[in-house]
């Protein structure tokens, strides 16, 4: 018997002083020069929340209070049948300290008012349209 087991991973919606929204443009396949959220995959062991933080500071230099858990979304990682699928495990957190600057595999970084959030053919992966889609429309009670 096959069990599907998806890769746990963890996706952080960074808001700053002012409610804008960080992304960072993805440094490698898949989806290379894409908006992402910030966050990756899940070390061996580690709490969701600890590897959150550690991405948040891997990819911006950035500290973060974590807020909600906004949900968990599964895609794939990559495009065809065979990429592997992951589950994202989304959370609001909100800058406590330190000055952005993209490393590890993001190239850019950029604060995105709700209202102005990027195209969505310039969202990596199906699942990020959707989630800001519905995260932008709670603000505004939707």
């Amino acid at each position: 018997m096959r069990y599907a087991n998806p890769s746990p991973a963890v996706a952080a919606l960074v808001l700053d002083e002012e409610g804008r929204l960080l992304l960072g443009r993805r440094a490698f396949e898949p989806d290379i020069g894409m908006w992402d959220t910030i966050g990756g995959f899940l070390e061996e062991d580690e709490d969701a929340l600890a590897a959150l933080h550690r991405e948040v500071f891997e990819e911006t230099g950035l500290a973060v209070s974590v807020g909600g858990f906004i949900g968990a979304f599964s895609d794939r990682y990559g495009r065809g049948d065979d990429a592997p699928v992951v589950l994202n495990l989304v959370f609001e957190a909100r800058t406590v300290g330190g000055e952005p600057q993209p490393a590890d595999d993001v190239t850019e970084l950029a604060w995105f008012p709700r209202d102005d959030l990027p195209a969505e053919d310039e969202l990596a992966f199906n699942w990020i349209a959707p989630v800001l889609r519905r995260w932008a429309g709670a603000a505004d009670g939707q």
